[in-house]
């Protein structure tokens, strides 16, 4: 009876740890989804980290929210937990959705602003993986934690610049030829862009978090 008592407990650091474990397949998606924009042969390989690094993220959001149903108290709302895991997921599944629509279209070479958007990412994902670090001791981190979130929410106004510009280069490159072209390369900067779009909403989450417990 006490061992299951004791089950029940709240285990603050357990959740603190499966945040930061999901925060790790975010970076490691983004530094496989740049590899991929490099192209090339290997291109392939590097969707299918993708995919494998999504499958990890699963793993564990579902540990997550079986651990938000089994525990008395949890370290902050079980609404803003739910959010956060799933703002957390949200950003490796558009990462396999671009890997998705490359396999499809067996993308091989992509466009200087391509990639420029996978460096924003990995910067991104990096940014992520700090602030959700600091989460256990978010009054003491607090100064940085907002610093983090400005800093993902100014990329992301970095990769709309940089999707507006490659979209241009894109019709200038194909206007009056290939439509087909222009289209898989339109559907490949949209989620690109998106990409970094669900970095800010994990940084719009943890700046709500904020907000609501300090």
């Amino acid at each position: 009876m006490l061992g299951w008592f004791q089950a029940l407990l709240p285990k603050e650091d357990n959740f603190f740890r499966l945040f930061d474990a999901h925060a790790a397949t975010l970076i490691k998606g983004a530094e496989a989804l740049r590899k991929m924009l490099e192209g090339g042969d290997e291109v392939p390989r590097w969707c299918q980290r993708i995919v494998d690094h999504e499958h990890e993220a699963d793993a564990v959001a579902r540990e997550v929210l079986f651990a938000v149903r089994r525990s008395f108290i949890t370290p902050f709302d079980r609404s803003d937990i739910r959010g956060l895991t799933n703002s957390l997921d949200d950003s490796i599944d558009q990462m396999q959705k671009t890997a998705k629509v490359i396999t499809l279209y067996e993308m091989r070479d992509f466009a200087p602003h391509m990639r420029q958007l996978g460096d924003i990412a990995v910067e991104a994902a990096a940014l992520t993986v700090e602030a959700v670090g600091l989460l256990p001791e978010m009054r003491k981190n607090r100064a940085r934690l907002n610093e983090l979130t400005e800093q993902i929410a100014r990329l992301e106004s970095d990769s709309d610049a940089l999707y507006d510009e490659g979209m241009k280069a894109l019709y200038q490159a194909h206007k009056g030829g290939d439509a087909m072209a222009f289209m898989i390369g339109g559907e490949i900067y949209d989620h690109l862009e998106k990409v970094v779009d669900r970095f800010e909403d994990v940084a719009n989450r943890i700046s709500g978090i904020l907000v609501e417990h300090l």
